[in-house]
């Protein structure tokens, strides 16, 4: 079955043990976890500090021999022993933690039935959604219910996952000693409230077991070009593209978060999804895995993310609230999450990473990166799924549809393609056969249109990416991947005070995906070769002054 070759590939990145097609514990594991769900009075761990040995020896009786971070032990004893009040810990302690044992005692059958039910999503069509490690350029989807993914991240914060092979096989840290660690290392509030989120995750779960699903995809723009999909573009193609550019919507207020309109949501991400989440980060990713724990199971199975890669997370729950960013991050409480789920059983909350050149300096306006940039953004925009969108996409000057689609004499070709107006994506099985899908990353499962983009200063900040550029970036993926409209927050940055009126007078003179992509790049030329020094929107409008942009409206 699908599912055994799926659990193959993620074995040796877990903590269980396989004897007989059945996953279990080690005895001494069992033994250690039944005591601690019978709670402090019989287990001792009502400290940090007990907890941290109970650690240790569940991690020995794995025989996980590399070392956690140095300072780990003190951090969950700092944590848990002062930092809490004593109420906290009588809860944690009494209700929390045991609750978190009991569920990794059904972790080996959790997954079990994990893989027994894989099959039945879109088992019939021979795509793989079992738990299995999603490697580089593999386009693919996890399925997992929230029940396992809390038992994945109870795995996580016991430090019970295997690490020794995690760095050479390009996975992030999944384990939550550095997240302990790092608090004992250098106190500060930011991190302290980082584990608040987590310890709050893990009491809503204990008390209320969510009984949805989320999706994990690999999106990938294959380098090699194929008939059925859209493969990496090069600049030509953005240069002939006779598309309109999408609506462009500008908020100076609020948080990409907390956008209303259903729009798939820009994750700033590190090519290592979760960034420094289970370290010292606290920007605009790990904010986001810390408000969505759920988020995190993704760095147990996703390897970091090629130029042509970009992956997108679908039903993660909200389960804090939270103020500040960066130094003055806070958790503020519980967040009652109301989206509504699609017919998969996934929260109506689309997530997707794209990592952008990290401190680009001037080589951002060369050409090489622009085309980076806006394919990695176009890769995470694009919905592969919706054979509608293939005409759209491939609107480009001088190009012949023959050379775009399959020959309409060849049968299996023609089959395909009524497959995919059905609203559906086309995939290789194991064995070489090509199949149709339903649509999955972005659909609500009532078959309506792509939902927009909701972004922000994608790149810019501690990357140190042009924030003018990269919103024109944005804009121009947005476009071509055929999505209605972008949801552009600015945060307030002075630099963007005219974006409004900027994107406004562009769609006023209906400028097309070539024309503002050809604009870009003769402006990043100029740039690159020191003949302006001006941004790119008072290159553009250099006639029209601040005032004079404000009332162009």
């Amino acid at each position: 079955m699908e599912s055994r070759e799926d659990l193959k590939s993620i074995l040796a990145y877990l903590p269980v043990l396989v004897r007989s097609k059945n996953l279990f514990w080690p005895s001494k594991v069992v033994e250690a976890l039944k005591e601690m769900a019978q709670g402090p009075d019989h287990s001792g761990v009502n400290s940090g500090e007990v907890l941290f040995v109970a650690i240790r020896d569940m991690r020995s009786s794995l025989s996980l021999l590399q070392p956690l971070a140095p300072f780990a032990s003190e951090g969950y004893a700092l944590f848990f022993d002062e930092l809490i009040s004593r109420a906290e810990a009588a809860e944690w302690f009494g209700e929390v933690l045991p609750a978190l044992a009991n569920l990794l005692l059904q972790l080996p059958a959790l997954l079990e039935s994990h893989y027994q039910n894989a099959d039945d999503i879109l088992g019939k069509y021979g795509f793989k959604t079992g738990l299995h490690l999603l490697g580089s350029q593999e386009g693919g989807m996890v399925f997992l219910s929230q029940e396992l993914i809390a038992a994945l991240l109870a795995c996580a914060f016991f430090c019970l996952f295997p690490a020794s092979n995690r760095g050479a096989n390009h996975l992030p840290t999944i384990n939550f000693d550095e997240l302990f660690a790092s608090l004992y290392e250098g106190y500060s509030q930011k991190q302290e409230n980082k584990l608040k989120c987590i310890v709050h995750y893990f009491k809503r779960i204990c008390s209320c077991m969510p009984v949805g699903f989320v999706s994990f995809e690999r999106k990938v723009l294959p380098q090699d070009r194929h008939p059925l999909f859209t493969s990496y573009p090069e600049a030509d193609f953005w240069s002939k593209s006779v598309l309109p550019l999408c609506a462009f919507e500008v908020h100076s207020l609020g948080f990409i978060e907390d956008q209303s309109a259903n729009a798939l949501e820009v994750d700033f991400a590190n090519k290592y999804i979760g960034g420094g989440a289970l370290h010292r980060g606290c920007l605009q990713e790990e904010i986001r895995f810390m408000i969505n724990p759920e988020l995190i199971a993704g760095m147990l199975f996703l390897p970091s993310m090629a130029d042509n890669e970009a992956i997108e997370i679908v039903g993660a729950e909200r389960f804090c609230d939270y103020k500040g960013y960066a130094s003055s991050f806070r958790f503020a409480g519980d967040h009652a999450d109301k989206r509504h789920f699609d017919s998969f059983g996934r929260r109506i909350t689309r997530i997707v990473a794209i990592d952008a050149l990290c401190s680009p300096g001037m080589k951002q306006y060369a050409l090489k990166y622009l085309l980076r940039e806006t394919n990695k953004a176009f890769c995470g925009f694009i919905d592969q799924s919706k054979y509608c969108q293939y005409k759209g996409l491939f609107q480009v000057k001088g190009l012949h549809e023959a050379h775009l689609y399959p020959d309409e004499n060849d049968h299996t070709s023609r089959n395909h393609l009524e497959l995919n107006e059905a609203s559906s994506t086309t995939v290789e099985t194991n064995q070489g056969a090509s199949v149709s899908l339903p649509a999955l990353g972005n659909s609500d499962g009532e078959g309506k249109d792509l939902p927009g983009i909701a972004t922000g200063n994608w790149g810019c900040g501690a990357f140190g990416g042009d924030p003018e550029l990269k919103a024109i970036i944005q804009w121009l993926a947005a476009s071509q991947a055929s999505r209605p409209f972008i949801l552009y927050y600015t945060f307030g940055i002075d630099a963007l005070q005219n974006l409004d009126q900027i994107t406004q007078w562009i769609l006023s003179h209906e400028w097309t995906v070539g024309d503002l992509w050809n604009m870009m790049v003769e402006y990043s030329s100029q740039r690159l070769n020191g003949r302006t020094d001006l941004g790119f929107f008072a290159w553009l409008l250099p006639s029209l002054t601040s005032h004079e942009l404000s009332n162009t409206n």
